[in-house]
């Protein structure tokens, strides 16, 4: 499968020196992208941190980005997104800014430059609602929350 083009923007030239988002290795799925930030930024725990990426892209329309939380930063941390899975719209042309928050016991700092979430490129589908008085039985019911009808 080829790659989709998309468009990176840098916001200030002062943070030229931090790398595009990557894959890490071949078989990576998201793209690891790192926070532009002047002085390191600590979150406290339990506390939310707004970190800037310095970069804004062009999405092609049929696709959306999906912001996601790095996996050594939660099992070593307790650091997720809060949001997760945000959503990047192919319209959106601001600033990408990662919401992250600890869920840890201690404070988290973040530096320039560190890698602090994830960029997945997904397909989007759009489909038509159709409003209706009946649906379709299901084996499932109705059955709420965590409950598939099975012991």
């Amino acid at each position: 499968m080829s790659p989709i083009t998309i468009k990176v923007k840098r916001i200030n030239e002062n943070f030229n020196d931090i790398p595009l988002p990557k894959y890490e290795t071949d078989g990576s799925a998201g793209l690891d992208i790192r926070a532009a930030v002047e002085n390191d930024v600590i979150i406290n725990s339990g506390k939310i941190g707004f970190i800037s990426t310095n970069l804004s892209v062009e999405i092609p329309e049929g696709y959306e980005i999906q912001v996601r939380p790095r996996s050594g930063l939660a099992v070593k941390h307790g650091i997720g997104i809060l949001n997760s899975p945000g959503t990047i719209d192919s319209d959106y042309r601001g600033e990408i800014k990662i919401i992250l928050f600890n869920f840890g016991e201690n404070n988290f700092t973040v530096k320039r430059g560190d890698r602090i979430a994830q960029l997945i490129i997904s397909k989007v589908y759009k489909a038509d609602l159709v409003e209706t008085e009946n649906l379709n039985q299901s084996s499932r019911g109705s059955g709420g929350f965590g409950h598939t009808g099975k012991s």
